[in-house]
């Protein structure tokens, strides 16, 4: 039986719901024997009413996903989405000790997927794409990884400028900074002393905050996440305990 949802916001117009990792967004030819999709879940929650996703997230990739209700709201949303003038925040964790600030701008051409993009335009020109990071705490766990006697790691704050796909994640390999559990993008060796050492089973990648104007109103609103179960004994694992009473779920108006 399918998980119940996690409403993180809802009026009559938007819903926003907490994707777990794992989990596809809708039925896909990644995995045709999945029956369980959040928008399966959501067209259940709404009682049979058609979803109207108006962006996504990995498979491997949990945090705050937004839905409209009507495809007239879906549509003003997507337009908001496209014109840049969403916020949006992710929580990383990454391989190394980061610079406390810093960003990429470097374009990304499209990796189509064999099989779930495969009628996508192939060959597509690089497309521009800027992530802004701030480095959030750091750790240093003494177990040795590959060739490096202690393991560093470091916990960022994610601005996405613009929304390539897998964007977040190629520009931290870009930087020699994958995220760990990243099996596509990310180093085997950190990777695997993660399954290891780390209350981490999949991708440390959390879509934390998204900030929008409502489609009815016009007010800023923000929404948040928050932690689920598994970042917080993560954070509690690496001895980030203040950082958990800093991040709150929900919504407020900015």
């Amino acid at each position: 039986m399918a998980e119940p949802l996690r409403i993180l916001y809802e009026d009559n117009w938007l819903l926003a719901v907490d994707k777990p990792a794992g989990l596809l967004m809708h039925p896909s030819w990644i995995d045709r024997s999945a029956t369980d999709t959040l928008a399966g879940r959501v067209k259940h929650y709404l009682h049979g009413v058609p979803v109207h996703t108006v962006h996504r997230l990995d498979r491997p990739t949990s945090g705050i996903v937004l839905i409209g209700k009507t495809a007239d709201v879906a549509r003003h949303l997507a337009d908001q989405f496209a014109s840049r003038t969403v916020a949006k925040t992710y929580w990383a964790l990454a391989r190394g000790f980061t610079a406390e600030a810093f960003g990429c701008d470097r374009a990304l051409v499209e990796e189509p997927d064999a099989v779930s993009d495969r009628k996508a335009q192939q060959n597509k020109a690089a497309q521009p794409a800027e992530t802004q990071f701030r480095r959030l705490a750091i750790a240093e766990v003494g177990l040795a990884v590959s060739r490096y006697p202690k393991t560093r790691l470091s916990l960022l704050e994610c601005h996405p400028q613009t929304g390539r796909k897998h964007q977040i994640r190629r520009h931290l390999k870009t930087l020699r900074h994958p995220i760990l559990g990243d099996t596509r993008y990310g180093d085997r060796h950190h990777n695997h002393w993660a399954l290891q050492h780390l209350v981490l089973s999949t991708l440390a990648l959390r879509a934390m905050e998204l900030s929008l104007s409502h489609p009815e109103t016009g007010e800023r609103l923000c929404l948040r996440a928050g932690l689920n179960d598994g970042w917080t004994d993560l954070l509690r694992q690496l001895g980030w305990y203040s950082l958990q009473t800093t991040v709150s779920t929900g919504q407020e108006a900015d």
